[in-house]
């Protein structure tokens, strides 16, 4: 009885005299980073801006947009994040490239895919447009008509899928471009000066001359709001079915309850009257696509992907 007593005090003591644990602090209790690749000013820097303003409202800590755009495109800033500490102060803000093409660009930190998507948020308002002088209003019949007179094609950058999507097409349909070259600027006037006879633009570089603008295909997974008839680029060629999208990604260890809280703002954000009036007037495509159909996206441009590199190779 004596001995069980020692044994049962000994133990109590030995308890009493342990350190102090320290609370682990709920999430987020200091800032937060959401890093945009890209410059500010575009959609994506807009609405993650928008994001975490919300986020800060909403927790009570100090969230910020950082841009960290480079030469190398967005994968220098996706890296940042992926070395980052996988515990939801740093988010990524990324397009569709960084799961995509990401992995195989050889950037330190990628390849493997570090990130998992928490929603995507946002499809870029990406058309094939030409002028409506010109003898065509449909892919099909720029089809035919590139048979016999080449037509030139201008576009932000070979790399970009929607560019990719686009020369696939013109193989699917059978016809080559005379030419094409990038520009930072396809707009009405890239149109009316004869600088380009197609481009492949965001629906807002046109807006203003919308009128004298036929859009042969949208090169997004649904009708864009300003130009609702226009047919997607999957509707006439099925196996062509990707789109610029955004969204927001962590690490693969970040922890399951503070990625719920992330979520739970972003989606707000994207339900809100501002954003709704945001794409109202770019004819951008605002939502919330949760993790799940997020990564069933991924997946499925990863195909595509492969699928028009290899049309684009024959």
């Amino acid at each position: 009885m004596k001995y069980a007593t020692l044994i049962v005090g000994g133990a109590l003591l030995a308890t009493l005299a342990m350190p102090a644990m320290p609370a682990m602090a709920e999430y987020p209790d200091r800032p937060v980073s959401f890093v945009v690749p890209f410059p500010p000013g575009d959609l994506e820097d807009v609405l993650t801006r928008m994001i975490a303003e919300d986020f800060e409202a909403e927790y009570g800590v100090a969230a910020a947009v950082v841009n960290r755009p480079s030469d190398g495109g967005p994968f220098p800033g996706a890296a940042s994040v992926a070395s980052a500490t996988a515990d939801g102060y740093t988010i990524g803000s990324f397009v569709v490239d960084i799961p995509v093409v990401g992995p195989e660009v050889g950037v330190p930190g990628l390849n493997p895919d570090p990130f998992e998507p928490l929603g995507i948020f946002l499809t870029y308002p990406f058309v094939i447009a030409a002028s409506t002088d010109k003898p065509f209003s449909t892919m099909e019949e720029l089809a035919a008509y590139s048979q016999t007179d080449g037509q030139v094609l201008g576009h932000f950058g070979a790399f970009l899928l929607p560019t990719q999507a686009t020369f696939a097409a013109a193989k699917e349909m059978g016809f080559e471009w005379e030419a094409e070259a990038s520009s930072d600027a396809l707009d009405c006037n890239s149109l009316a000066s004869g600088d380009f006879d197609v481009i492949n633009t965001t629906i807002q570089q046109i807006l203003p001359c919308l009128d004298k603008v036929n859009i042969l295909a949208t090169i997004t997974e649904s009708p864009i709001s300003v130009v609702p008839d226009a047919p997607t680029l999957a509707s006439i060629t099925p196996d062509l079915n990707i789109s610029l999208w955004n969204g927001l990604f962590v690490h693969k260890d970040t922890p399951q309850d503070v990625r719920d809280k992330i979520i739970a703002s972003a989606e707000k954000t994207m339900a809100s009257d501002r954003a709704r009036k945001l794409a109202d007037q770019t004819g951008a495509i605002v939502y919330w696509m949760n993790a799940a159909d997020s990564a069933a996206r991924i997946a499925s441009d990863i195909e595509v992907s492969a699928r028009i590199n290899a049309m684009i190779a024959e």
